[in-house]
């Protein structure tokens, strides 16, 4: 299996992942207050969001690269 096809098959399941989850989530942690020694932090959590058209998109050029590259012309 050449390079652009492992890359096909990666693309095909990131644009499949991204369709079925919608995005993904991740903890920040931000420093509120900050008084001598003392500090006071706080963990946000932030929400990515990803549109469908990245993960069609990805779908579809995974499928042309596993199709079309591994061609020798």
């Amino acid at each position: 299996m050449n390079f652009t096809r492992i890359l096909g098959v990666l693309l095909l399941i990131a644009g499949t992942a991204s369709l079925a989850t919608g995005g993904f989530s991740y903890t920040k942690d931000s420093t509120v207050v900050k008084l001598g020694p003392l500090e006071l932090t706080a963990k946000e959590k932030e929400q990515v969001n990803l549109p469908e058209w990245l993960g069609v998109g990805a779908i579809a050029v995974g499928g042309l690269l596993l199709v079309f590259g591994g061609r020798k012309r």
